[in-house]
């Protein structure tokens, strides 16, 4: 009994695992216009995709969360060659955040005082769905979130990781955590 039970987990996992792993999420449509963009740091390209975003006028502004406490606006528009007026005008750095729970709480602070209904969240193809499900939980009732993917080739390990921690995520959501 115990067998089977432990066999149907195991198999419900890989099947769920070969659905995340296959079925990553995609880049949204340029055309797409939204009152913000919210980019998590610690991926390539994810932060050029929001300021090209920004730079197409697909969004008023733009938050850079997870950003290190350091990082000024002058040298984000430096690393990334991005018009440093663009950045004076349009760009946040979000600070205080340092997992992706901690972003969806930042991003969620920097939605409110905005008053923004509509943001297009900016992270990597893999991360995508953790983050926009943590985003989604704190949120106010009614922000439509397009979902931004940067494509990435991730390796095995980072998405079985990134598998068990959406995992775990859901779960802890279903019991209250």
């Amino acid at each position: 009994m115990i067998v089977r039970g432990l066999s149907a987990i195991l198999l419900l996992w890989i099947l769920g695992f070969m659905a995340f792993a296959l079925f990553l999420p995609q880049p949204a449509s340029d055309t797409v216009v939204t009152d913000g963009i919210v980019v998590t740091t610690g991926g390539r390209g994810r932060v050029e995709r929001g300021l090209d975003m920004l730079a197409r006028k697909r969004a008023k502004r733009l938050l850079v969360s997870g950003t290190d406490r350091r990082v000024r606006p002058h040298e984000l528009a430096v690393q990334f060659k991005a018009p440093e007026s663009l950045v004076d005008c349009c760009v946040d750095l979000g600070h205080e955040s340092v997992d992706t729970r901690s972003n969806a709480e930042e991003a969620t602070r920097w939605i409110g005082r905005n008053r923004y209904r509509s943001i297009r969240l900016v992270t990597s193809d893999w991360h995508m769905r953790r983050a926009r499900f943590d985003l989604e939980a704190m949120a106010p009732e009614g922000l439509t979130i397009v979902a931004d993917a940067v494509p990435t080739q991730p390796a095995l390990s980072d998405l079985v990781r990134e598998y068990n921690k959406y995992v775990l995520r859901r779960l802890a959501a279903l019991v209250g955590v």
